[in-house]
């Protein structure tokens, strides 16, 4: 199956025109989030209202979120319809494929696997954001015509995203070229993951030293490969020093925006304890300069807390 062929469907996860349309129409000029939509440090301030479920005040202040946990499993069936259910027409998920796919399958034979992450979303197609592909560092230059194969089998009317961590897309070499060439032709979006602001700031403390070990530390590329460009900012602690490294990133996003592009952005720190305020800083600093933007964000202590019944999950 290509993605050229318009409103063709795989496992039946988009089936008509219309959906294809919803599914593309982006009612925001940009979407920002967080890695997840539950954190115990938010509970005083983006997770105020005991009321109500987590991702439902989450969605009243982002319009999107990074759904990672689809990279270990495939979500139950009842979450999903809970979270199609509990979030705004406006919101966007971008899930992650299945680490059984990119990683133990290394995109070969992963047929079923796919089938079933896409029909496990189906329910969530108006609101599917982008679909991330995450891939090891040992996917390398060797593996591209793998990678091409898996894009083009992926079915049309959604937005796909990739990461790679192979120092051989990084070097402005012959591999990075046909790799951002097999993305353009397929429309797919390279993530612009930004580790640096993490590693030039070390310190000691133990939630740091984790996060040191765990990330990438990788050249920043910054491209739009596809029509929705997504930023992946990892801050270290210290918010002042993520803004300093934000702050190039401002007309960037503006940038692309101007060029008809609907950008997504995700913050993170090292406990993402602290990405709520990082976003807020953000996306207040994209309104500040652009206020006509159709705003993806919603001040949590400037919107009026809805009192609803308890147990939406």
């Amino acid at each position: 199956m290509c993605l050229s062929t318009l409103y063709q469907s795989k496992n039946g996860l988009l089936e008509t025109k219309a959906e294809y349309n919803n599914s593309k129409t982006m009612k925001s000029d940009y979407f920002i989030g967080l890695p997840q939509w539950k954190h115990p440090e938010w509970n005083r301030s983006l997770l105020q209202d005991p009321d109500q479920g987590d991702l439902e005040q989450y969605a009243a202040s982002f319009n999107s979120v990074e759904g990672n946990t689809t990279f270990y499993g495939l979500p139950g069936e009842a979450s999903v319809r809970r979270w199609m259910d509990g979030t705004p027409a406006g919101f966007r998920f971008c899930f992650k494929f299945p680490q059984s796919i990119s990683h133990q399958g290394a995109l070969r034979h992963v047929d079923a696997e796919l089938g079933a992450f896409l029909d496990r979303l189906q329910p969530l197609a108006p609101k599917l954001g982008m679909l991330c592909l995450q891939l090891p560092s040992r996917f390398g230059p060797d593996h591209l015509p793998d990678l091409i194969r898996f894009l083009g089998e992926l079915p049309a009317g959604l937005r796909y995203a990739v990461e790679v961590r192979h120092l051989a897309f990084f070097q402005r070499g012959d591999a990075e070229k046909r790799f951002n060439d097999a993305l353009q032709a397929f429309g797919v979006n390279r993530v612009n993951f930004d580790t640096r602001a993490l590693f030039a700031n070390p310190q000691s403390d133990p939630i740091t030293r984790e996060a040191l070990e765990q990330k990438p530390r990788l050249p920043l590329r910054v491209l739009a490969t596809g029509d929705a460009p997504m930023l992946r900012f990892i801050s270290p602690l210290d918010l002042q020093q993520g803004q300093r490294w934000l702050q190039p990133w401002i007309n960037q996003m503006l940038q692309w925006i101007g060029e008809g592009k609907t950008p997504f952005i995700f913050m993170h720190t090292p406990s993402n304890g602290e990405a709520p305020e990082l976003a807020r800083w953000f996306a207040q600093q994209l309104q500040q300069r652009q206020p006509k933007l159709a705003a993806g964000f919603h001040d949590w202590n400037a919107r009026k807390l809805v009192r609803r019944q308890p147990g939406l999950f």
